[in-house]
């Protein structure tokens, strides 16, 4: 019988309690792969380029702006490229699957986000060659089913074409991956111009400009002279870091860092809780045991490493298992929901079951460290 045979042996003592224990700790883990997957593509889009400026309609970001400030952004020294977008919201079939399609010029932004998502200019000579063409992001591609040669109906939710119609219709040229699995695709480029040509409501205006300042001028410099050189328009504008933007954004939604790590830190606690308590009950049932232990030549640090181990082990599988299905829930799951297993999310797991581990055997092995041999002959 070898040391980790025996802990092994230990822990499969009662098979019926370290079944459940397991299984609780697998649930646990399985609902903290999830949810980090999540957050980790939720957030994604803070770490993206940092010099960029989003400029939008002061009073809201939901108002438009004029298509002709373009040109006088263009026209600025301080400003190196601009790009701008205008989205159209709908749906396929049922109002369930909500698809966006972003109203783009196609040179300038392959400019600015060819790199970060995924465009290669094969990509983009595909979609310039058809004025109804749209690239589909991986996500909603695979969400809708839709697949390069397909002709698709998006029935818009308020933007209604010249004739009254909500139905608009495009053919899918081409589909994108974006430069990261956590990149967010789940939306589709579609010519501004054919866009705005066919709208009946907010014809040349745009939702924002994407402005990428000179070299050697930095964002933050540059974001009041935009501001004022708009000021007395008839749509003055708020020009924000893209990071910043994106932040107010997930703001107005919720914060979900606080609301995830509260979900996820009462389930591990939970389940620390109950670890710790099995664990002390476990080790005074064998008091006489470690009592034997100790006579024929265990030391206090190896009853110590030994209870140690079984507590490693209940995490360890479990936690392993739980990462697992929760790695598994991520590739099956509708991409809508945006959930992206990463290495980050495995680390932080593993990291999880070790801490977790030694701190629920943590009380039994210093109990069973210090209980006089003496003593654990008596409750014989």
């Amino acid at each position: 019988m070898t040391f980790i045979g025996l802990a092994y042996k230990n822990a499969w003592r009662k098979p019926g309690r370290t079944l459940l224990l397991i299984l609780s700790v697998t649930i646990a883990f399985v609902i903290y792969a999830v949810l980090q997957s999540f957050l980790t593509t939720f957030t994604h889009g803070v770490d993206t380029q940092q010099d960029l400026l989003v400029v939008t309609n002061r009073a809201s970001a939901a108002q438009p702006l004029p298509y002709r400030y373009l040109s006088v952004l263009d026209g600025m020294e301080d400003v190196d490229r601009v790009a701008f977008n205008s989205k159209l919201r709908g749906f396929v079939e049922t109002e369930n699957n909500v698809a966006v399609m972003v109203g783009v010029d196609s040179a300038r932004t392959f400019d600015l986000f060819g790199d970060e998502l995924g465009l290669t200019p094969e990509l983009m000579r595909t979609f310039n060659g058809q004025r109804d063409g749209i690239l589909v992001g991986r996500m909603l591609a695979r969400s809708m089913g839709w697949s390069e040669g397909d002709r698709v109906t998006v029935t818009a939710f308020s933007q209604k074409q010249r004739d009254g119609a909500r139905n608009w219709r495009f053919a899918v040229k081409g589909i994108f991956d974006g430069k990261e699995a956590a990149t967010d695709t789940y939306f589709a480029l579609m010519h501004y111009d054919f866009f705005n040509t066919a709208r009946a409501k907010g014809t040349d205006t745009v939702d924002q400009f994407v402005v990428r300042p000179a070299p050697g001028l930095s964002s933050a410099a540059l974001a009041p002279v935009l501001d004022a050189r708009f000021a007395n328009s008839t749509a003055p504008t708020r020009t924000q870091a893209e990071k910043q933007f994106l932040q107010s954004f997930m703001r107005q939604i919720a914060d979900l860092n606080m609301v995830i790590g509260a979900v996820v830190a009462a389930a591990l606690f939970t389940i620390l809780m109950i670890v710790v308590n099995t664990m002390v009950f476990a080790v005074r049932e064998r008091t006489f045991e470690i009592g034997v232990l100790k006579t024929i030549g265990f030391s206090r640090w190896r009853i110590m490493t030994l209870i140690l181990s079984e507590s490693l082990f209940v995490f360890l599988f479990g936690g392993g298992l739980g990462v697992l299905l929760g790695w598994g829930l991520c590739l099956i799951a509708d991409p809508s929901i945006g959930l992206v297993f990463s290495l980050r999310v495995a680390l932080s797991s593993a990291a999880l079951m070790i801490g977790l581990g030694l701190i629920s055997g943590l009380l039994p092995a210093i109990n069973a460290m210090y209980v006089p041999i003496i003593k654990t002959f008596r409750l014989r």
